[in-house]
């Protein structure tokens, strides 16, 4: 049994939308290990609040905190120390039991109107969990999902739907064919992102993601606030600790296995 957490960056949106991209990101776990990860963010941060005065309690958006927006500005952090918190966070990230799947939209390359962006994103990622499910020794695993309130009811409707009937598009002909998703189990559940260091770990991840994807790809700029004190390669740094948690068989277009929809 595996449990999986989701959070995502940027706003669904399309054709309308205020970001350029949208990315989610899914971290899951053998039920198993799961008290070992807790207990190691937990210590992970009780150092901060040790070492930065950063409340254990206090939720970690990685965005608000990087930008220095509140409730973070109250802490006087200097750029360097938000940055080391960052890579302090990734370096912990990769030590847990966990593996991550992360997939971006990338709207300028979206032709459909109606194109449904969460729900491409999450479809591609669970079946993706369900891949590596299945290539794995245990048959009868299953893996239930845990997200942030604010989309749960349509994330509720896409596993639904790819449950009953869902097309995956062939890698050798021009046509899809048909493969459900068997090994989730209930409906998406909701856990507030203040009450879950999980699902706060997606969120950093997804950020840190989509960070990276708007420069390599040239979509935008940084943000300001951003731009003044952090470089590129600082960013892709990041991503180059977090790599050992990222599952890589996601896709083998990139270094990091992340999915981009449309290619």
């Amino acid at each position: 049994m595996r449990i999986v957490y989701f959070d995502e960056s940027g706003d669904d949106g399309f054709p309308s939308y205020s970001s350029p991209l949208f990315g989610l990101t899914s971290i899951y776990m053998h039920y198993l290990s799961w008290k070992e990860n807790y207990e190691a963010v937990l210590d992970f941060r009780k150092r901060l609040k040790t070492d930065f005065n950063f409340p254990v309690k206090l939720e970690f958006h990685t965005k608000y905190f990087l930008l220095d927006k509140n409730p973070y500005k109250d802490l006087n952090l200097k750029n360097d120390e938000k940055k080391e918190i960052v890579s302090l966070f990734c370096q912990l990230i990769s030590e847990l039991n966990l593996k991550v799947i992360n997939t971006v939209i990338i709207k300028e390359r979206l032709a459909n109107p109606k194109f449904e962006v969460l729900n491409t994103a999450l479809t591609y990622s669970i079946q993706r969990i369900e891949n590596d499910l299945e290539s794995g020794s245990n048959p009868n695993s299953r893996f239930m999902i845990i997200t942030d309130p604010g989309r749960v009811g349509k994330m509720r409707k896409t596993t639904r739907k790819i449950q009953r009937i869902n097309f995956i598009p062939s890698k050798y002909y021009t046509s899809n064919y048909r493969k459900e998703i068997k090994y989730l189990i209930e409906d998406p559940l909701p856990k507030d992102s203040k009450q879950s260091y999980f699902i706060q770990i997606s969120d950093l991840i997804s950020y840190l993601v989509t960070l990276f994807t708007i420069r390599n790809f040239d979509i935008a700029e940084l943000p300001n606030r951003l731009k003044s004190y952090t470089r590129f390669s600082e960013i892709k740094n990041w991503l180059n600790i977090l790599k050992p948690v990222f599952n890589l068989k996601a896709t083998r277009s990139n270094e990091y296995g992340i999915v981009y929809h449309p290619k």
